[in-house]
């Protein structure tokens, strides 16, 4: 259920993706200003998709970056 993702990031003005990986986790990249990304990571862990259930959340390699490199929030796969 990636749309709910891809609709929370949009709604909230990010930019990234995300996908399913074969062995049933989700992986991204989110960016956007640092107060929104929170919100949005709060959401990961907390709420998420309706059918989703949440066992973990790990975010890694967090970092400023001078730009932004994508054009808008969507899912691959």
């Amino acid at each position: 259920m990636l749309e709910y993702t891809e609709e929370q990031g949009r709604k909230l003005g990010l930019v990234g993706w995300v996908k399913n990986d074969p062995c049933g986790t989700v992986t991204g990249q989110v960016q956007g200003p640092k107060e929104k990304v929170e919100i949005m990571k709060n959401w990961l862990r907390n709420v998420g998709s309706p059918m989703s259930r949440i066992d973990q959340v790990i975010f890694s390699a967090e970092r400023e970056i001078p730009a932004l490199e994508f054009p808008n929030f969507t899912t691959k796969y």
